[in-house]
């Protein structure tokens, strides 16, 4: 299925899914994972560096949502950030 034909009832991440792929890609960090920014040689948190790469775009993630018939969708993180309006602060 290409991007184009996704069909979403929400085309951007909800609060719960940006605090899980932050919460997950902090977990990643924590156990090691390389970094996908320049991080200051004083070192950040974790939380921090994964918001930033979320905030980026360079997290290459897929959110799966359920849908009410049971089925669910695999939905490319990119795509929904493309279709994100301009931030308002947390959530």
């Amino acid at each position: 299925m290409k991007a184009e034909e996704v069909k979403v009832w929400l085309p951007r991440l909800t609060r719960y899914e940006k605090a899980r792929i932050i919460g997950a890609r902090a977990l990643q960090i924590s156990m090691g994972a390389p970094v996908l920014i320049a991080v200051p040689p004083e070192g950040m948190d974790p939380i921090k560096i994964a918001s930033m790469e979320l905030e980026l775009g360079l997290l290459p993630m897929t959110i799966r949502r359920r849908l009410p018939n049971g089925r669910y969708q695999d939905i490319p993180l990119s795509w929904l950030l493309k279709g994100r309006p301009a931030s308002r602060g947390s959530g």
